[in-house]
């Protein structure tokens, strides 16, 4: 039977932190592949390979990443599937929405209505 279910249904998805030393150790205990302070070349390079071998994977990124200029991540991004990605925040900085859908509320309603703590109506 197991000869009939087809390789990417049995491929286990790859779990990966890719951002500062400090949050690696962490995810590395949890049993995330880690590769921390990736230089630019270096995260452009698991990506890619990533999209070249066509894995699944759920990616867990540093906001500093996040946010620079990488080519296949932002492939990634755009394409989404088997690849998912997340940006946490810094160690100690305060969380900070930065997907599309936060961008948008805070077109709409102002960058105020997403900071953590506000409660009242307005």
């Amino acid at each position: 039977m197991s000869a009939d279910i087809p390789q990417e249904q049995t491929q286990p998805t790859r779990m990966l932190f890719l951002g500062d030393d400090r949050l690696a150790d962490g995810f590395r205990l949890i049993g995330f592949e880690t590769h921390p302070n990736p230089s630019e070349q270096e995260a452009e390079q698991v990506f890619r390979d990533l999209l070249r071998q066509r894995e699944k994977a759920f990616v867990i990124v540093d906001d500093a990443l996040m946010h620079q200029r990488i080519p296949s991540l932002r492939r990634v991004l755009d394409e989404g599937g088997r690849i998912v990605v997340i940006a946490v925040p810094a160690l100690g900085a305060a969380p900070k929405l930065t997907s599309d859908v936060a961008q948008r509320l805070s077109a709409m309603f102002g960058a105020g209505a997403l900071e953590p703590g506000q409660t009242e109506e307005r």
